[in-house]
């Protein structure tokens, strides 16, 4: 039998993430609404559009959703013709998005009441991995949930970590975020020292890739900021970023958490946004860094600016 996907957020990731499922010979349904770019080039690619949420749910066994947030996510599932106006039971709802594992403990609740799951599968590395079929995905899932969803998960990702029950997958991303960002903050401020001591940008790169400070973060970022002030490598929203941080705060409140490195990363990533980078990237935090002290980092014939 051919299993029915249901999609349902096309942004940058999804879009790439809905080709590759069509590509695979899935069947796929998507939702229509104002913007039409990527939804109608799915439909010339063979996907059916539904009018609601709900009738995606009556006629989809698999209900994948990849948006920003968990306000996103929970106004696609619980308003009138939402999701769960149409799930019945043996569905189960994929959520790609980086969610907080509270709203996600919530819908599965919802969920099971009707005899269907939630699977979180929180994504992993940049839009043109998702046009590649090469990205990372933590999912949290019941064995037999799992088993069901991830061959369709294979089809774009080339790498599938079954982290443990609902909610594994949502708290694994949140904390390896916080790292990233964490990497990146660190990262602006040691270049801003370096341009306000005088150590050569180059140079100190050169240091730190032949040692136990690279890691793949400084990789991205680094190179293009010193080469030409493009800021882009790491192609990730710094307004997505501050998202992703206060909800790891909020899980680390839950618990509760001592420790303010989480915080610290927040502020800085809410200084950006503070500043005019609300529409940049995270790699932008280094002309925050030039912002708050008067310091010329980059070259800025070629730097990205607000």
């Amino acid at each position: 039998m051919t299993v029915a996907v249901g999609f349902a957020g096309l942004g940058l990731m999804g879009s790439g993430i809905a080709r590759n499922i069509l590509s695979a010979g899935y069947s796929l349904s998507v939702v229509g609404h104002n913007k039409r770019t990527n939804l109608d080039d799915l439909v010339k690619r063979g996907a059916r559009e539904f009018n609601t949420y709900r009738d995606l749910a009556e006629h989809c066994d698999l209900i994948i959703l990849c948006v920003t947030g968990s306000p996103e996510v929970e106004s696609i599932l619980y308003p009138k013709d939402g999701l769960l106006e149409g799930i019945r039971e043996g569905k189960i709802v994929i959520d790609c998005s980086t969610s907080e594992p509270g709203s996600s403990e919530r819908i599965a609740s919802s969920l099971e009441k009707l005899g269907a799951s939630l699977v979180d599968a929180p994504l992993a590395r940049t839009p043109a991995d998702a046009q590649a079929g090469r990205l990372n995905t933590m999912v949290g899932a019941s064995n037999d949930d799992f088993a069901r969803v991830e061959p369709l998960l294979q089809e774009f990702c080339e790498n599938i970590f079954h982290m443990g029950p609902v909610g594994s997958g949502h708290k694994t991303k949140l904390i390896y975020n916080f790292i990233t960002m964490g990497y990146a903050a660190i990262i602006s401020e040691a270049f801003c020292a370096c341009a306000a001591t005088g150590v050569d940008l180059k140079n100190f790169s050169d240091v730190v890739a032949s040692g136990g400070a690279n890691s793949g973060i400084f990789q991205l970022i680094a190179p293009k900021a010193i080469e030409s002030g493009d800021c882009s490598g790491l192609n990730f929203s710094m307004a997505n970023a501050a998202k992703d941080l206060r909800y790891y705060n909020r899980m680390m409140d839950s618990i509760p958490l001592s420790g303010n490195l989480g915080r610290a990363v927040q502020h800085a990533l809410i200084q950006g946004l503070n500043l005019g980078y609300a529409d940049g990237l995270v790699g932008d935090l280094l002309h925050v860094q030039e912002k708050l002290n008067g310091v010329q980092i980059l070259n800025q014939e070629s730097g990205n600016s607000a």
